[in-house]
């Protein structure tokens, strides 16, 4: 589906505004409860479902909007004005979590889990992340070893978002030796009913709460040979790391969001605060915050949507995806900082939204690959592309 081309931008721009009133008009009133009870109500992840938001990487012919990148990015600058929590309900369900499914997977394997992925029935999760290996992702030591006409896995992931609510894990395993490197990991998709198979109880966070994050353990976990994604042994970090690539233009988009969030909230304190009897809004230094803060998230928006462009064309992205990554979750982190100075005292207490924003914001410079990650993948291509 591409309803972003011709005729097809009316249907695009309706669905973009039915996610911005969703986002704005029950997503936003519900933050503070979300935040104390860490629980999203079901209510909302229905409206979730209905809007197809389980479903905008899932192509049409099982059941999802199959929306182009360009696409994709528009609806995540649209509900990541809201709580960042509510996006990570469906974010690995869509991103990393199925990506190497829906590119790489047999066609079985599609026909068996995408459709139920896109209607919002089964989550997916994505087990890259372990202990000793995080930004390191080649050094892991979970292994699959094939026994007869299944493969035991044993092993341990950590951070694993929508753990607890999953019904589909893509797990990164090594089937190789371990002298192989990245060559040598596979990935495969284990049922959460899969034995050997526990999930721990989610971590507690400085932010992002009623998102849920855990370990998932392993132990002489037994699943056919047919849960090989791709059927392929040792295509499993390549499928790796080109669903992060896609992921990391997404995770972009939802720092772009929550900058122009931000930025609102800091416009509507400045006007509404006074101090030596006129609004702080008039006073010069705060205004030079204000244009610093939008300056970065407009960057921010068109580095975005050109690189989601140009993923769409088919072009190589992965300079350009560590750069959006990067840039973008930078400048939220500042123009968090900025807005909350605005706010003075006020915005170090709870009453004000600018708060958990500050706290939940921190994560995306972390997450998707740290922002040390990107830097290093900019200047590898920047060297690579240079001959």
């Amino acid at each position: 589906m591409n309803i972003g081309q011709g005729e097809d931008d009316s249907t695009l721009e309706l669905l973009v505004e039915a996610v911005r009133r969703f986002a704005r008009e029950q997503l936003v009133p519900a933050e503070e409860a979300v935040e104390e009870s860490e629980e999203v109500p079901e209510r909302l992840l229905q409206g979730m479902r209905e809007l197809g938001l389980y479903g905008i990487t899932t192509p049409q012919d099982y059941g999802g909007l199959g929306l182009s990148v360009y696409e994709e990015v528009r609806l995540i600058f649209e509900i990541a004005w809201a709580s960042p929590v509510f996006r990570a309900r469906f974010g690995t369900t869509n991103g990393v979590g199925t990506l190497g499914l829906v590119r790489g997977g047999t066609e079985a394997q599609r026909q068996r889990y995408l459709p139920r992925i896109a209607r919002g029935d089964l989550v997916a999760s994505f087990c890259l992340t372990e202990p000793d290996a995080g930004s390191d992702a080649a050094s892991l030591i979970t292994r699959a070893v094939r026994d007869g006409d299944c493969y035991v896995i044993n092993g341990t992931k950590r951070y694993i978002t929508n753990a607890i609510h999953a019904g589909l894990f893509t797990v990164f395993a090594r089937t190789g030796p371990k002298e192989a490197g990245a060559a040598g990991i596979s990935a495969f998709l284990v049922e959460r009913d899969a034995p050997g198979l526990t999930v721990s109880k989610p971590y507690r966070k400085m932010g992002f709460h009623g998102s849920h994050e855990s370990d998932v353990i392993f132990e002489d976990c037994r699943v056919p040979a047919e849960a090989l994604l791709g059927g392929v042994e040792g295509a499993g970090f390549r499928s790796a790391m080109q669903s992060l690539d896609h992921a990391r233009i997404h995770m972009a988009a939802v720092a772009t969001g929550m900058a122009f969030r931000m930025i609102d909230e800091g416009v509507r304190y400045a006007r509404e605060r006074r101090q030596f009897g006129r609004p702080i809004a008039q006073f010069q230094l705060i205004q030079g915050m204000l244009a610093d803060c939008q300056a970065e998230a407009y960057a921010a928006r068109a580095m975005v949507e050109k690189a989601a462009r140009s993923h769409d064309a088919g072009m190589d992205v992965t300079m350009e995806s560590a750069c959006c990554k990067y840039f973008a979750t930078e400048a939220a982190g500042r123009i968090a900082d900025r807005v909350l100075q605005i706010h003075g005292g006020a915005g170090y207490v709870k009453a004000y939204p600018i708060e958990r924003l500050y706290r939940d914001v921190r994560l995306l410079r972390i997450f998707e690959g740290t922002s040390q990650i990107q830097q290093i993948i900019i200047a590898r291509q920047m060297l690579e592309r240079a001959g």
